[in-house]
């Protein structure tokens, strides 16, 4: 069950006890439900309420909820807002007693390329320090794959600043010792998806795999290794680059697999341009990451997404959409959801292009 909020730039309080089941819901004011309120003071207290069903998960700790967020791109000036009105619930929060500390922030990936400030978002993100864990998504990938002379610079890419800039070499750095996949709460956090044939201790085994390469200091041999070939088929026997590869593959760009687990590449569109006998990576059936809660990011055309165990949260920020947030209370009849549009920071990425 789903409800969503939309706020631009303000946020939207709901009340709504339960709606009708919707997979996919794009982030559009017209799938606003039952607005109550709009809070655009900023002495007001703020709370987006998103209702999912209650799967009995004790809570009574006051420990704070990490709060994961979607797809950034170099958005800067969303980042900002959006982590304002975070830090405003915190406070709220704390000065209830509801929580003991600010939340931490979980990053789902793509934290860079095609938005008007990547370098000014890799710095924001940086100055975080223990607060912020992120994933890397492809995007990342492709600026260190880049820096390492391994791939060119494409026409709509914004990651030169990052290249050119002084502290170049410690941005790269960070980016490269941040993990692919991140398990804690009981929930895990990939970029693009996870295999159904992977479970939550075998997909962070892997993504290791990857990390331990991109950390070493012959990174940018490395990171060579990840691009090129086929990719789609995973099993336990493979070796080298073409595990490598898969490995990569599953964690920053699936989107669409079949039952036995093989991605492909053709549709990167909605739910309705899958494949003959493809289907999202989520609705594999018997998938062996149902049973945890999952987050990730990538698929800016499928909306925002948010179930009890599922939340997908590239809701295209870059496109001109919003950047979304989700606390992950463990019970999901009290997450709450965070949004702030990115309508001008598509309009900056236009200029810039």
């Amino acid at each position: 069950m789903l409800i969503v909020s939309y706020c631009s730039p303000h946020l939207m309080r709901l009340n709504v006890s339960s709606i009708g089941t919707n997979p996919a819901m794009p982030v559009s004011p017209q799938n606003s439900l039952n607005p109550l309120e709009r809070h655009d003071d900023a002495s007001t207290p703020l709370t987006a309420l998103t209702v999912f069903a209650n799967d009995q998960i004790d809570a009574s700790s006051t420990a704070p909820a990490p709060i994961a967020i979607g797809d950034i791109q170099g958005c800067c000036d969303p980042l900002d807002r959006l982590l304002d009105l975070i830090d405003r619930d915190d406070a709220q929060r704390i000065a209830e007693g509801l929580a003991t500390g600010p939340s931490p922030l979980w990053f789902a990936g793509d934290l860079v390329n095609r938005g008007p400030a990547s370098r000014a978002t890799l710095r924001r993100l940086i100055n975080l320090g223990s607060r912020a864990t992120a994933v890397l998504g492809n995007h990342d990938l492709h600026l260190l794959a880049v820096a390492a002379g391994v791939r060119n610079v494409k026409k709509n890419d914004t990651i030169a600043e990052i290249l050119n800039a002084p502290d170049a070499e410690e941005m790269l750095d960070w980016v490269r010792h941040r993990p692919l996949a991140h398990a804690a709460n009981g929930m895990l956090m990939v970029h693009a998806g996870v295999p159904p044939q992977w479970d939550v201790a075998s997909t962070v085994a892997r993504a290791a795999e990857l990390e331990a390469g991109l950390r070493d200091a012959d990174w940018r041999r490395f990171i060579g290794r990840l691009f090129g070939g086929d990719g789609t088929v995973w099993h336990d026997g493979l070796e080298g680059d073409a595990r490598l590869r898969v490995i990569a593959n599953a964690l920053t760009r699936l989107r669409f697999c079949n039952a036995q687990g093989v991605m492909e590449w053709k549709a990167n569109g909605g739910l309705d341009t899958a494949q003959p006998g493809f289907m999202p990576w989520f609705d594999v059936p018997g998938r062996k990451t149902a049973d945890v809660t999952v987050i990730f990011g990538h698929w800016a055309a499928l909306g925002l997404i948010t179930r009890d165990r599922l939340h997908g949260l590239d809701s295209g920020c870059v496109w001109g959409n919003a950047l979304s947030a989700v606390r992950l209370s463990p019970v999901p009849a009290d997450r709450s959801l965070f949004q702030v549009s990115c309508a001008s920071s598509a309009k900056e990425s236009a200029k810039s292009l």
